[in-house]
């Protein structure tokens, strides 16, 4: 099983944006949808156990034990790509796994080659967040996971709502900070309320400034809200320092909703002639 080192992604990341090319983290939460985003030339797959509320016909939902789903999920992912690196999504607030160094462990194991700190208590809101924090498993612990994965050589992205939380990701170490705006809007199950792309950007900016006055070099890529079109991201490019786009409902959910519907459609219209 190919696993791919920190300094191998980061240099291939480098290579796609010395020619002008965007990032593409494509999430895939089965082998088909994996296959096709690293055939379309996805950079990375991201896996999130949460994608599969998404292919169940879902609105996107935290479903029963995540960590254990995730790490479950890899086997299917690597089983048909092992071009490209696979990221796990990592609950780092789980609370019967306490000790973040084995879990890392524990996804790299299963084949996961970077880690990204999802589900996120970032985007959940001050009150769940306080909450979770006077317990011990708050946004601080998804922090010393992305440390200890920068500690251990593995490549990170972190997920962040707030220029905060960005700064605090930048100083751990993460490879690359992805502002989240909140989640993606369109097809059947989106969440058509939320930030226009104008206010997504302003948004985006000041995450990125956070991040960069404490790292510089740290990467930068976009991600949810009113960002689910390829020509969003054109905006997101023009007015950012975004260099690319990790795209969940972009990529595993709203295309095949759209696809199926087509073909099913397509194959209805198909007039029956009758034998001659």
């Amino acid at each position: 099983m190919k696993m791919f080192d920190r300094e191998d992604i980061l240099a291939a990341i480098s290579a796609q944006t010395a020619k002008g090319n965007p990032v593409l983290a494509a999430g895939s939460s089965c082998g088909l949808v994996a296959k096709c985003a690293a055939l379309g030339g996805a950079d990375m797959l991201v896996v999130y156990s949460t994608g599969l509320s998404r292919l169940m016909g879902l609105p996107t939902s935290r479903i029963g034990d995540s960590n254990a789903r995730t790490i479950e999920m890899a086997a299917e992912i690597r089983n048909v790509v092992s071009t490209v690196p696979v990221i796990g999504g990592i609950e780092a607030w789980d609370p019967v796994r306490l000790d973040l160094d084995r879990l890392l462990d524990q996804f790299w194991a299963a084949g996961y080659s970077g880690a990204i700190n999802y589900p996120t208590i970032s985007t959940m809101g001050d009150k769940w967040r306080d909450r979770r924090g006077r317990v011990g498993l708050g946004f601080d612990r998804e922090i010393e996971m992305i440390a200890l994965a920068r500690k251990k050589n593995i490549f990170s992205l972190a997920y962040v709502a707030s220029a905060d939380d960005a700064a605090a990701m930048a100083e751990a170490g993460a490879d690359c900070i992805v502002p989240h705006v909140g989640a993606t809007r369109g097809g059947l199950a989106g969440h058509e309320e939320g930030q226009a792309i104008q206010e997504a950007i302003s948004k985006i900016n000041k995450i990125n400034d956070a991040a960069k006055a404490v790292r510089p070099d740290v990467i930068l890529l976009a991600h949810g809200g009113a960002i689910a079109e390829p020509e969003d991201t054109a905006e997101i490019y023009r007015s950012t320092d975004c260099v690319g786009f990790v795209g969940a409902s972009s990529i595993e959910r709203i295309p095949i909703e759209r696809a199926v519907q087509a073909v099913a459609k397509a194959f209805k219209a198909v007039p029956m002639s009758p034998r001659s």
